[in-house]
């Protein structure tokens, strides 16, 4: 019989797409399969941008098996995600909040990191004029972005609301439908009505548009962080 443990697991050789599906077997296995999982997350560990990776940190994380949290403090005990920040924000607290999974307490968090972004005074007043979001650091919006992308499986982001926005031709009413936030001529409701998990649309996370509407969501999908490739 073919030895699929260690590096000879498919997993090392699959697709993204693939190693999705995977990861998800190999964390029904029991300790067996996290044993392989560990041993493929350590050997991914310069791949920031995996999704898999993404995926098995969640999970992991959200498993209290001692032996499972000691190895992701000794392995992992800054998440999978650069924190870089240009101004020197501390992008901890949502990098917690999205490997436990709290997509609205992220949600909040996040806009609370973009008014941290503006200034003194959009954290007082606690949102931002979309004349503030062309002078966010690119290093930052990437940073938050890929927070997002990677506790997600690739679902949430702006750089994902970004991209169904052009594939809509840039029309923000078919935009609002795609993502979740509007049905006909209703505006989904804050907080309850919208969806905190991943059965969620593509695009539905976090909830740009409630910082000012279009001019401000406009703004971030305008930033060159989009189009410049990730430091």
């Amino acid at each position: 019989m073919e030895d699929i443990s260690g590096t000879n697991h498919p997993i090392y050789s699959e697709s993204e797409k693939n190693q999705l599906k995977l990861v998800s077997k190999l964390l029904e296995e029991g300790e067996t399969g996290w044993k392989i999982l560990m041993d493929w997350m350590i050997s991914q560990k310069n791949k920031s941008n995996s999704l898999a990776l993404g995926k098995a940190y969640q999970n992991l994380y959200l498993n209290k098996s001692p032996g499972i949290q000691e190895f992701l403090a000794k392995n992992f005990s800054g998440g999978i995600v650069p924190l870089k920040s240009e101004q020197g924000i501390d992008y901890h607290s949502l990098q917690q909040l999205l490997a436990q999974q709290d997509f609205q307490g992220a949600d909040v968090v996040t806009l609370q990191k973009l008014c941290e972004l503006a200034g003194t005074a959009a954290t007082e007043r606690k949102w931002i004029y979309f004349t503030e979001v062309e002078s966010f650091p690119t290093i930052d919006l990437q940073t938050i972005d890929k927070l997002w992308l990677m506790s997600s499986e690739g679902k949430f982001g702006f750089s994902v609301q970004r991209r169904i926005w052009l594939s809509v031709g840039k029309d923000f009413t078919k935009l609002w439908t795609k993502i979740g936030w509007k049905s006909g001529n209703t505006w989904t409701r804050y907080p309850k009505e919208f969806t905190w998990n991943l059965t969620a649309p593509p695009g539905h996370l976090p909830l740009s548009n409630q910082l000012r509407g279009v001019r401000v969501i406009d703004a971030i999908f305008s930033h060159p962080a989009w189009t410049k490739q990730a430091n």
